[in-house]
Protein backbone atom coordinates (compact mmCIF):
# COMPACT_ATOMS: atom_id res chain seq x y z
CA UNK A 1 0.00 0.00 0.00
CA UNK A 2 3.21 2.45 0.60
CA UNK A 3 4.76 1.51 -2.55
CA UNK A 4 1.67 2.30 -3.83
CA UNK A 5 0.72 5.67 -2.71
CA UNK A 6 4.65 6.92 -2.98
CA UNK A 7 3.98 5.84 -7.04
CA UNK A 8 0.72 8.05 -6.94
CA UNK A 9 2.39 10.88 -5.18
CA UNK A 10 4.88 10.69 -7.87
CA UNK A 11 2.73 10.87 -10.58
CA UNK A 12 0.53 13.21 -9.42
CA UNK A 13 3.42 15.81 -8.32
CA UNK A 14 4.51 15.48 -11.96
CA UNK A 15 1.26 15.86 -13.38
CA UNK A 16 0.94 19.12 -11.43
CA UNK A 17 4.23 20.20 -12.09
CA UNK A 18 3.36 19.49 -16.09
CA UNK A 19 0.62 21.84 -15.59
CA UNK A 20 1.64 24.62 -13.41
CA UNK A 21 0.95 27.27 -16.50
CA UNK A 22 -2.50 25.76 -16.64
CA UNK A 23 -3.24 26.00 -13.06
CA UNK A 24 -1.84 29.53 -12.52
CA UNK A 25 -3.71 30.80 -15.44
CA UNK A 26 -7.15 29.28 -13.89
CA UNK A 27 -5.62 31.20 -10.43
CA UNK A 28 -5.16 34.32 -12.38
CA UNK A 29 -8.68 34.26 -14.13
CA UNK A 30 -10.52 34.32 -10.87
CA UNK A 31 -10.95 30.18 -10.17
CA UNK A 32 -11.00 29.91 -5.93
CA UNK A 33 -8.37 27.58 -4.65
CA UNK A 34 -10.83 24.95 -3.60
CA UNK A 35 -11.98 24.39 -6.67
CA UNK A 36 -8.30 23.94 -8.31
CA UNK A 37 -7.68 21.06 -5.08
CA UNK A 38 -10.66 19.39 -6.43
CA UNK A 39 -9.40 19.34 -9.85
CA UNK A 40 -6.26 17.71 -8.98
CA UNK A 41 -7.70 15.13 -6.28
CA UNK A 42 -10.67 14.85 -8.97
CA UNK A 43 -8.25 13.50 -11.50
CA UNK A 44 -6.48 10.97 -9.00
CA UNK A 45 -9.41 9.97 -7.79
CA UNK A 46 -10.73 9.12 -11.10
CA UNK A 47 -7.90 6.67 -11.99
CA UNK A 48 -8.04 5.00 -8.39
CA UNK A 49 -11.70 4.25 -9.11
CA UNK A 50 -11.33 2.78 -12.46
CA UNK A 51 -8.73 0.88 -10.57
CA UNK A 52 -11.04 -0.25 -7.92
CA UNK A 53 -13.94 -0.72 -10.27
CA UNK A 54 -11.29 -2.94 -13.06
CA UNK A 55 -9.62 -4.98 -9.42
CA UNK A 56 -13.16 -5.75 -8.14
CA UNK A 57 -14.49 -7.49 -11.28
CA UNK A 58 -11.30 -9.26 -11.90
CA UNK A 59 -11.52 -10.41 -8.05
CA UNK A 60 -15.27 -11.42 -8.29
CA UNK A 61 -14.42 -13.47 -11.29
CA UNK A 62 -11.52 -15.11 -9.78
CA UNK A 63 -13.30 -15.81 -6.45
CA UNK A 64 -15.35 -18.98 -8.31
CA UNK A 65 -11.81 -20.91 -7.97
CA UNK A 66 -10.80 -19.74 -4.42
CA UNK A 67 -14.32 -20.85 -3.15
CA UNK A 68 -12.90 -24.35 -1.82
CA UNK A 69 -10.10 -22.48 0.06
CA UNK A 70 -11.84 -20.49 2.17
CA UNK A 71 -12.83 -20.76 5.85
CA UNK A 72 -15.50 -19.07 7.68
CA UNK A 73 -15.97 -16.08 4.96
CA UNK A 74 -17.99 -16.18 1.54
CA UNK A 75 -15.93 -15.89 -1.66
CA UNK A 76 -18.10 -13.01 -2.20
CA UNK A 77 -18.30 -11.17 1.60
CA UNK A 78 -19.45 -7.73 0.61
CA UNK A 79 -17.69 -6.58 3.86
CA UNK A 80 -14.19 -7.99 2.65
CA UNK A 81 -15.00 -6.52 -0.66
CA UNK A 82 -15.91 -3.27 0.59
CA UNK A 83 -13.16 -2.80 2.94
CA UNK A 84 -10.86 -3.54 0.57
CA UNK A 85 -12.01 -1.32 -2.05
CA UNK A 86 -12.12 1.56 0.27
CA UNK A 87 -7.83 1.14 1.61
CA UNK A 88 -6.64 2.37 -2.08
CA UNK A 89 -9.14 4.96 -2.65
CA UNK A 90 -8.22 6.93 1.17
CA UNK A 91 -4.44 5.35 0.06
CA UNK A 92 -4.91 7.73 -3.12
CA UNK A 93 -6.76 10.49 -1.21
CA UNK A 94 -3.66 10.62 1.16
CA UNK A 95 -1.54 10.32 -1.60
CA UNK A 96 -2.74 12.90 -3.76
CA UNK A 97 -3.71 15.73 -1.15
CA UNK A 98 0.11 17.27 -1.28
CA UNK A 99 0.37 17.72 -4.82
CA UNK A 100 -3.23 19.23 -4.63
CA UNK A 101 -2.56 21.47 -1.83
CA UNK A 102 0.50 22.59 -4.34
CA UNK A 103 -1.34 23.27 -7.14
CA UNK A 104 -3.45 25.53 -5.21
CA UNK A 105 -1.00 27.37 -3.67
CA UNK A 106 0.71 28.25 -6.85
CA UNK A 107 1.19 31.81 -7.00
CA UNK A 108 -0.26 33.09 -10.97
CA UNK A 109 2.02 35.76 -11.56
CA UNK A 110 5.10 33.43 -11.31
CA UNK A 111 2.89 30.13 -13.02
CA UNK A 112 2.62 32.92 -16.03
CA UNK A 113 6.05 33.99 -16.07
CA UNK A 114 7.66 30.86 -16.44
CA UNK A 115 6.18 30.65 -19.84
Amino acid sequence: MLLAAVGIFGVMAYAVAQRTNELGLRLALGAPRGNIMRLVLGQGMKLAGLGVLLGLVGAVTLTRGLRSLLYGVSATDPLTFSVIALLPMVGTILACWIPARRAAKVDPLVALRCE
